[in-house]
């Protein structure tokens, strides 16, 4: 709670940005995997709010249903500063693997019950190695629909290419995070964290 009180004039601000940038809530709520069921994950709401239930569920760069505002706050991650109350609320931690769509989430899978039996994280090992997986997601996505012969990305390719190629990766990553996990470890991460997020709003 103490994170919420000293960054509370940030949030504001942030707040008031997404309010005025398109109509629509300023938060975006979105349902992710917990340890023993699902939790409501918050974040700034970066999409245009009449297209963000259309379309891939994952977000690739060049994506049209993202909006100013929400291009930098995602380029910044300050998008996901709201997930603070997820962590007051004991619903997420610091840090740990990255909270997934439970549609993404394989039940009977080894790999995915060990990863998503840890409470998810607001940043860990993937987020600070997939910082720009937009562009990752887009490169596989293009990469597929030349597969098929085809010039252009759909949907499909976008997200065929999070379940195929992204995922996969991430997990094996999580799991290897989570064998290794130490108090030192993540506050290694919690420092590179926040190095990161200073540099890009600073180049903004």
């Amino acid at each position: 709670m103490g994170a919420l009180v000293i960054l509370s004039p940030l949030l504001a601000l942030l707040y008031a940005a997404v309010r005025v940038s398109s109509p629509g809530p300023t938060l975006h709520r979105a349902t992710r995997v917990r340890p023993g069921g699902t939790f409501t994950l918050y974040k700034f709401r970066t999409m245009r709010a009449q297209s963000a239930a259309s379309g891939p569920r994952v977000t690739a760069t060049g994506d049209r249903r993202v909006t100013r505002v929400g291009s930098t706050l995602r380029r910044t991650k300050l998008d996901e500063l709201p997930q603070l109350w997820n962590v007051a609320r004991g619903e997420m931690a610091l840090v740990g693997p990255r909270p997934e769509d439970p549609r993404y989430v394989i039940a009977d899978d080894p790999l995915h019950r060990r990863v998503f039996s840890a409470l998810p994280g607001i940043t860990g090992p993937t987020a600070l190695a997939y910082r720009d997986e937009e562009t990752i997601l887009a490169d596989a996505a293009l990469a597929i629909a030349r597969s098929d012969g085809r010039v252009r990305t759909s949907d499909d390719d976008v997200d065929r290419a999070y379940r195929e190629t992204i995922l996969p990766a991430k997990l094996a990553m999580d799991a290897e995070y989570l064998r290794t996990r130490s108090t030192r470890g993540d506050l290694v991460i919690l420092g590179r964290t926040i190095g990161q997020v200073l540099g890009r709003t600073a180049r903004r």
